[in-house]
């Protein structure tokens, strides 16, 4: 019989690419879920769907029964939100959950889902490795806070509880079954409806949400456990990003470009009108993405094409393959 495969956010976009090639690859699957999880991206897919909240450590302990290996890829994945405590605990608290349940059933491999947002990218666009470490006082904004306290726990249960665990850091994943859809899903209907007519000068490090999955695979075969991964794919400007979008899309490629300092005043009045009038929603600006648009984000996976393997398609094709997906879904009309 096969290996049993626990894994959290399996209903998301990353979390549900991981299931699909698990499931490719034979292993027998067992899929955490929330109650309140849309189940879109599971259809068709051969699995025993469990509800499980991430941050539920009796649960997860029962979910985890006579699995071999589990994948936490479950993440409050928001840049924004009104209480941004509550994706520092979430994140936190999830995290020491589900590795307390796997060390309770013993499984012999652990694939925890970081994220490069615990990375320090230079002002200057260099490409960054493993090695350049936030801590949880330089990361800017709630979410990359939390991802930064997490991995150090993960790290911490490692080094001390003997937590056979492998760390990966995607970058900034896009393709299909993006549903929420995610920040940058959200650009990439933003740029192809046209509302995205200007641009600030930063830059993101694009990857195909499927290479995702399959470093996450090759992590668990080939990686070693204590080690951190970064799953990337090509650097891009902003400018380039949009641009491609905008061409897919038959639309003109925005040629204005934004200083950052004017928008400020901007971004704090909308995040303070979202709060005032009780909006969930991320700003279409806000303070903390405007603090991030300083650095160019590159990060160099030369690392994990060393040690595992790994391997990622041109930018060109991972936008190509996102806004197809995002066309037939009806995100587009």
């Amino acid at each position: 019989m096969s290996d049993l495969v626990f894994l959290t956010g399996a209903s998301g976009f990353v979390g549900s690419a991981v299931a699909r090639l698990l499931a490719v690859e034979g292993y027998a699957l067992r899929l955490g879920v929330r109650e309140s999880s849309r189940r879109d991206n599971l259809e068709g897919l051969a699995a025993e769907i469990v509800v499980a909240d991430m941050c539920d450590e009796a649960a997860l302990t029962e979910a985890m029964k006579g699995a071999a290996y589990v994948f936490h890829v479950a993440a409050d994945y928001r840049l924004w939100a009104r209480d941004p405590d509550e994706i520092v605990s979430h994140n936190r608290d999830g995290t020491r959950a589900v590795m307390k349940a796997a060390l309770a059933n013993k499984v012999k491999r652990i694939v925890y889902t970081s994220s490069v947002a615990t990375l320090h990218p230079r002002v200057d666009g260099t490409p960054v490795d493993e090695t350049a470490r936030h801590s949880a006082e330089t990361a800017i904004g709630a979410y990359k806070k939390s991802k930064v306290i997490a991995e150090r726990l993960v790290e911490k249960m490692i080094a001390e509880d003997g937590l056979p665990a492998v760390i990966v850091s995607p970058s900034t994943p896009i393709g299909p079954r993006d549903i929420k859809p995610t920040p940058t899903g959200r650009i990439i209907v933003e740029a192809a409806m046209g509302r995205i007519p200007a641009f600030v000068d930063t830059g993101l490090n694009v990857v195909h949400v499927d290479d995702v999955a399959m470093g996450h695979l090759l992590a668990l075969k080939k990686g070693r456990i204590g080690e951190s991964y970064i799953l990337g794919g090509e650097d891009m400007a902003f400018r380039d990003l949009v641009g491609e979008i905008a061409k897919l899309a038959g639309r003109k490629p925005p040629t204005v470009g934004l200083p950052r300092g004017p928008l400020f005043p901007l971004a704090y009045a909308v995040e303070g009108l979202a709060r005032l009038f009780g909006v969930d929603k991320e700003p279409f600006i806000t303070v903390d993405a405007l603090k991030m648009a300083k650095y160019h984000m590159f990060f160099s996976s030369a690392k994990a094409a060393r040690e595992l393997g790994y391997r990622a398609r041109p930018a060109a094709a991972a936008l190509a393959d996102a806004y197809r997906w995002f066309e037939k879904a009806g995100y587009l009309s």
